[in-house]
């Protein structure tokens, strides 16, 4: 099937079965999988995130997982230049990308033109406005340019705040335009001609499918592997506040019993599944299937949606 789509997404609550889909889908259309989930870029989260495993890839190519080690830090500016790049590629080899995950806010700075401030950095700007800091009247120089140049800025940086006040100088002088206005206007512009495919499910049967996959994650070793992490000493670091993770470290630390950890990984996952439906209703023009519908079945919708995304586009 040619697609004059650029990207799909699929997204939805954890355990509602987009890996399912994703895989099915990626056959019809000879796609290939971006990661969509915020912390399946980390190698050695595994039972927790609930990856995909090797056997269940079943052929089709898979991106931006295990791409980060435990104690790195990773930003939804580094997640959207990552992925972007990553398209590309796959539209350059004639495939489809299909980024599948329940990550809203990194799938949607992907398909819109966001723009983070942590874009607009120079070192040696950096430094510069630095080192002038450090002279005879440097910070009220350095505040009175600001005053000058974004003022919207300055009123809300007290001059003895020289981080904030580098920052908001280091931004000017890199893209010519205040902090208000290099953000103006962001995620409201998609970058490339897109369809979303939600996974729609009656909430309490979700979070049963959440419970019971809870405890089938303790079963498959979750607990050893939350260990394995604190051992190396990965604590408090991004990847462990990951929800599992966080709640046995809990529990290694003396703070939870085991049985009060598990069952606050499972309110926590319920809650979080909450956030990311609200998140995916308020925020995305999303076409919705029935997640308790037959893959198959849900595949053929998503093909005569697709199909008449594209007529519909033909015709404008």
């Amino acid at each position: 099937m040619k697609n004059e789509i650029k990207v799909i997404a699929i997204v939805g609550p954890t355990a509602s079965g987009k890996t399912a889909l994703s895989i099915e889908l990626a056959k019809m259309l000879d796609g290939e999988i971006i990661n969509g989930d915020a912390m399946q870029v980390y190698k050695g989260l595994d039972i927790g995130t609930a990856k995909i495993k090797e056997e269940e890839k079943d052929g089709i190519p898979h991106h931006l997982f295990d791409v980060k080690g435990p104690s790195e830090s990773f930003s939804v500016a580094e997640y959207q230049y990552a992925v972007r790049n990553c398209i590309d590629d796959i539209l350059k080899r004639g495939k489809q990308p299909i980024i599948v995950g329940g990550t809203g806010l990194y799938i949607q700075s992907v398909l819109f033109d966001f723009r983070f401030t942590d874009e607009a950095s120079d070192e040696t700007v950096r430094t510069a406005l630095e080192d002038e800091l450090t002279t005879d009247g440097g910070p009220e120089r350095l505040y009175n340019r600001l005053l000058t140049l974004d003022p919207n800025s300055a009123e809300k940086i007290h001059p003895n705040n020289h981080r904030r006040l580098i920052r908001a100088l280091e931004i000017i002088e890199v893209t010519g335009k205040t902090k208000n206005e290099h953000e103006k206007g962001k995620g409201r512009v998609p970058v490339y001609d897109h369809v979303i495919i939600g996974m729609d499910m009656d909430r309490e049967v979700l979070y049963d499918r959440i419970n019971r996959r809870v405890d089938q994650m303790m079963e498959e070793g979750l607990l050893d592997e939350a260990s394995a992490l604190w051992n190396k000493g990965i604590r408090d670091v991004q990847s462990v506040q990951a929800i599992g993770y966080k709640e046995i470290h809990q529990y290694l630390e003396g703070k939870l019993s085991f049985d009060d950890a598990v069952a606050l990984i499972k309110q926590n996952t319920r809650h979080y599944a909450k956030r990311q439906m609200t998140y995916f209703r308020n925020k995305m023009d999303i076409f919705w299937v029935d997640a308790l519908l037959d893959t198959k079945k849900n595949v053929e919708g998503i093909l005569i949606i697709l199909k008449d995304f594209n007529r519909i586009e033909s015709n404008k």
